[in-house]
């Protein structure tokens, strides 16, 4: 075993090192490490990680809870109220406060959780080599001496000497500040070299922009230059979003039109109606305690919290709070097509030379199939066997079974459908490989969509051989290989026909091609790649996910639509979008319609086309751009390092998290962790949810509170006697508070919440629907209030009792309100509705027995001057509370018949 002691070459002078001294220095070797020589090193150097950020003690994070202008204005209310020696009226505000500063402790919690949980199903892995075999392995495994392989996309997980760079560029800006990716080579430069010339290193942190390498891990962990600088790099963003602004704008304002009210009215209840300044003051306060919705920003940002859990649920990584507002406000998804609404699962179903056109069988990744000549032309097997060699040869992928004993790919799954087919045919990989080693590669890269491959060729010569798409291969080639097995004049029409004909039947195709040279170009450059001999076609399908379909169909009754972005031939991409109902009859455009459009047409042509093929990534930033210019609201998905600048532009960037590159999910507000389209749509359904809860926690909140300050503002004004004293103002406000107030932020999805219209995304938290709802039960608390303080009056009751059953009746209809602002959108009289939800039932006992206690209890009644209710006036109380929920339901299924607000139109039923 190799010994893993310090290393005598410093950090800095590895890119002064040729790449075999760099091995040597490290006592590794081409093969990579053994994996038990990995495991000493990584006891030795510690894994590659930096260290994690100081998290807050919990008594500061408990302390930093009191920091906030509404718990300021609760705690000043409860000095005010011990110095005037009114300790009950002090307690019971300094119980609001402690509840709410518990709840947001007890959510702060729950978000580090939350975070720490996101950023273990995102840790990255990395491709080694280790004992002569890849691998992959997580990022925080990786030690001095480890081989990784980097592609187009990647993040350098570790500082790395590079052995081996075929067009590789990597974007260092995060180190150097130079927007242009930095070209990489092997060779070694002057150990005075500034970071940004060693062009042998490719460090920690930065991102692989185009072509492949393999590079030597020197330094790991806090030894590496990212490890050096002071802060680690992007991280989740705050919770703090443009909905919870909102809201604590509105607090503030709320706060000041409570103070103003307080002071007029204790200048109106001592000035005019002669009340004692002291009980006048206690009495303010308590109105304005209970006006104020202290708790509001706290319930809204559990109920998002609530909806991201949710999401991950759903397999839908929130990573920026503001997607959960969006995603429910959604109107255009923009998706790519494999992978995401297909399986992702390549077969090669065909297999077309100039001779014969062959059905494969099988499905998947599974070697389980045959290939299926027509009769008659069983000689033009070897031209199909030389185009499955191919095939084989120009490709990185391997194919493995797991512990279940299913079939997967190591690498591109067009690539790994190519292993299968050649597995089918009769070859065994390894050996093909190991008999035809490749000495150099152009890898694939969109710009020239293609892969080239040298090999040295049984004949001595060297074997030129590419592959991809089919058009790009066909303008190099100048001959094909005939049904004799010669080359023979190059037959466009034919190709161009097989080609449609495949992509008619939603085939994905790649041409193959290969050119025989007398010596091996070094090293292999473009100009080698032409005058080739085109060997022919394979065709791929990838069908649709069955939950994508029905995806689909529930986005098109939610009134939201989708569109592919795709880079596979137009007739491939039309024939998924019709498998997939995006529309009755598809209309799709191409890249090349993309870029013949002005800004100005590209929106009419973005508004009306249902597919969008053979496209780039700026093509897709263009497209996102013309339909946000349209007034969409875009969720965008993409997968690749090219997708970044199109997910940053739509209002909800979406990446793929297994086949997604570490740029894309960096750029992106959630991450898909199935990469399945369904689990899209499930997130916008849970952003709408999240959204009509929120909205339902105003709904109660605002009118539970009005109807409370209301009936002693009335009082006041009419010179009344006080429907409740200050103690008791503040036990309502405490007690439903902390239970009724936090149920609606565990409610499922409305019936019909992806039926709906989406939301505008401007759209006001208090439209008129809710201006009115708050209006209209404010007064139907107050009318309970009054009522039956008047009752009691009428009944002779004392005032101590007959205010015990204004709480009472105040707390019983809340009760009922609850249930009756369950559902925005429908009735609540049904099984369902009146059944609710464990929160719902586990709060409204909590109340129930609260006011038990507040009613009976002795020490209840000497603090709070209550009194046993009889029963007579308790079924009275539970009486008017089931009355006021009947008047609610009237007035919400009216509402929706007449169609007075915008937001219940199609909501008649």
């Amino acid at each position: 075993m190799v010994s893993s002691t310090a290393f005598s070459t410093s950090a800095q002078d590895w890119h002064s090192l040729a790449p075999d001294a760099a091995l040597a220095a490290l006592n590794a070797s081409r093969a990579g490490l053994d994996p038990a020589d990995a495991a000493v090193r990584l006891a030795a150097h510690g894994p590659n990680a930096l260290p994690a950020a100081p998290r807050a003690h919990p008594l500061r994070r408990l302390l930093a809870q009191f920091n906030n202008a509404l718990i300021l204005f609760l705690l000043g209310a409860a000095v005010v109220a011990g110095a005037l020696g009114h300790w009950v009226d002090a307690s019971v505000i300094v119980g609001v406060v402690l509840v709410n500063a518990i709840v947001g402790f007890v959510q702060e919690g729950k978000a580090e959780q939350a975070l720490a949980a996101l950023h273990g199903m995102l840790a990255p892995n990395a491709r080694v080599l280790r004992g002569g075999q890849r691998a992959t392995v997580a990022v925080a495994s990786l030690v001095p001496g480890d081989l990784v392989l980097l592609e187009a996309g990647d993040r350098v997980p570790a500082d790395l000497r590079l052995l081996r760079a075929r067009g590789l560029l990597v974007d260092e800006a995060i180190l150097t500040g130079e927007s242009v990716a930095a070209s990489k080579s092997e060779v070694a430069v002057e150990a005075a070299a500034a970071l940004g010339d060693r062009t042998g290193m490719a460090y920690s942190g930065t991102l692989v922009a185009a072509g492949q390498g393999l590079g030597l891990v020197v330094a790991t962990g806090v030894q590496t230059e990212i490890g050096r600088i002071s802060s680690l790099l992007g991280g989740v963003q705050s919770l703090a979003t443009p909905l919870l602004r909102k809201i604590d704008a509105f607090g503030r304002r709320f706060t000041a039109l409570s103070l103003a009210l307080a002071a007029a009215l204790f200048a109106f209840a001592v000035g005019v109606q002669g009340m004692e300044w002291v009980p006048a003051l206690m009495v303010v306060v308590a109105i304005a305690v209970s006006l104020v919705p202290e708790s509001l920003p706290a319930v809204i940002t559990i109920t998002l919290a609530i909806g991201v859990r949710r999401m991950a649920a759903r397999q839908a990584i929130v990573r920026r709070l503001p997607a959960v507002e969006t995603l429910g406000a959604t109107t255009v998804i923009c998706s790519d097509k494999t992978g995401t609404l297909t399986r992702n699962e390549m077969t090669a179903c065909r297999v077309a030379t100039a001779g014969a056109c062959i059905a494969v069988g099988g499905s998947g990744y599974a070697p389980v199939g045959a290939l299926d000549l027509p009769p008659g032309q069983e000689a033009l097997a070897a031209n199909a066997r030389l185009l499955i060699e191919a095939g084989l040869l120009c490709n990185d992928a391997q194919l493995a079974q797991d512990a279940a004993g299913q079939w997967k790919v190591d690498g591109d799954p067009m690539e790994g459908a190519l292993v299968a087919l050649a597995m089918k045919a009769g070859l065994a990989p390894a050996a093909l490989r190991a008999g035809q080693p490749r000495s150099d590669e152009i890898p694939f890269d969109a710009q020239h969509r293609f892969m080239a491959t040298l090999h040295a060729h049984t004949s001595g010569q060297a074997l030129l051989v590419v592959k991809g798409a089919p058009e790009r291969v066909l303008a190099m080639a100048t001959a094909q290989l005939g049904a004799s097995g010669q080359p023979e004049p190059l037959d466009g029409a034919h190709w161009q026909a097989a080609i449609a004909a495949a992509a008619s039947a939603g085939e994905r195709v790649l041409g193959f091609a290969l050119r025989q040279l007398p010596s091996a170009p070094v090293p292999l450059d473009f100009g080698a790649v032409t005058d080739l001999v085109f060997l022919g076609l394979v065709g791929f399908i990838d069908p649709p996910r069955a939950e994508a379909m029905a995806a689909v169909a529930d986005c098109r009754s939610a009134g939201i639509r989708v569109k592919m972005i795709t880079g596979d031939h137009a007739a491939t991409a039309a024939a998924i979008a019709a498998q997939l109902g995006l529309s009755d009859a598809p209309v799709v455009a191409t890249g090349a319609d993309v870029d013949a459009a002005d800004d100005a047409a590209l929106r009419v042509l973005a508004a009306r086309v249902d597919v969008f093929a053979r496209t780039d990534p700026a093509h897709k930033l263009r497209v996102v751009r013309a339909l946000q210019g349209e007034g969409e609201v875009v969720a965008m998905t993409g997968d690749g390092v090219n997708d970044a600048p199109s997910l940053k532009q739509a209002d909800v960037g979406v990446a793929m998290g297994h086949k997604g590159t570490d740029a894309a999910r960096e750029a992106a507000q959630v991450v898909l962790a199935d990469d399945n389209f369904a689990s899209i749509v499930a997130a916008v359904r849970e952003g709408r949810t999240v959204y009509d809860n929120i909205r339902k926690v105003i709904a109660w909140t605002l009118p539970t509170n009005g109807g409370e300050v209301l009936a002693i503002v009335a009082a006041l004004l009419l010179g009344l006697t006080l429907p409740m004293t200050a103690p008791q103002i503040l036990w309502v406000n405490m007690v439903l508070t902390i239970t009724l107030g936090l149920v609606l932020a565990f409610e499922p999805a409305e019936p019909g919440v992806m039926a709906r219209p989406p939301r505008a995304p401007d759209a006001a938290l208090l439209s008129p629907f809710m201006l009115w709802r708050i209006v209209f039960v404010s007064l139907l608390f107050t009318l309970g209030a009054f009522g039956i303080f008047a009752w009691g009056q009428w009944r002779g009751h004392a005032d101590a009792l007959s205010r015990t059953m204004v709480v009472n009746v105040l707390c019983v209809m809340e009760i009922f309100y609850l249930f009756n602002v369950r559902y925005l959108h429908m009735r609540s009289f049904t099984w369902t509705g009146a059944r609710g939800t464990p929160a719902v039932l586990w709060a409204v006992a909590l109340v129930v027995m609260a006011q038990l206690a507040f009613t009976y209890a002795p020490w209840m009644q000497t603090l709070f001057d209550t009194r046993d209710v009889p029963l007579a006036d308790g079924l009275l109380i539970l009486a008017i509370g089931a009355a006021s929920m009947v008047v609610l339901e009237i007035e919400k299924a009216l509402l929706r018949r007449w169609r007075l607000f915008d937001e219940l139109k199609g909501n008649a039923t």
